[in-house]
């Protein structure tokens, strides 16, 4: 019989910028899991989070950008811990497509993510 073997992905009270999670406090709480295909060459538009999340990546390779000049490369199994209330965008830099699995956690009301006009 084969054992059930449990690997910590990531544990960690910072985002991906070594910043310091934000405290939260949720009246409403709402989980959302999305899984999120960009094509390969692709750019997602300038964004942030108001709510705390949280990625794997699955397939690809994804580079995420912060609007200050931070950069995170993240390869097909590694884990991100997203900015909020931080401008940031990611992009599809592999050859294959990239595809990321984010669980989202925060109130019924508030957005995943906010776009930049």
């Amino acid at each position: 019989m084969k054992k059930c073997v449990k690997e910590t992905l990531v544990k960690t009270d910072a985002y991906w910028n070594k910043q310091k999670l934000n405290p939260i406090h949720i009246d409403h709480p709402q989980i959302t899991v999305l899984r999120i295909t960009i094509p390969a060459g692709e750019k997602l538009a300038v964004h942030k989070h108001p709510i705390l999340n949280i990625g794997y990546l699955t397939k690809g390779e994804l580079t995420v950008r912060s609007e200050n000049g931070e950069t995170l490369v993240l390869r097909a199994g590694d884990p991100i811990v997203e900015l909020v209330d931080v401008w940031h965008y990611g992009e599809s830099t592999g050859s294959e497509d990239a595809e990321i699995v984010v669980t989202y956690v925060g109130d019924q009301e508030a957005p995943l993510s906010i776009a930049k006009e």
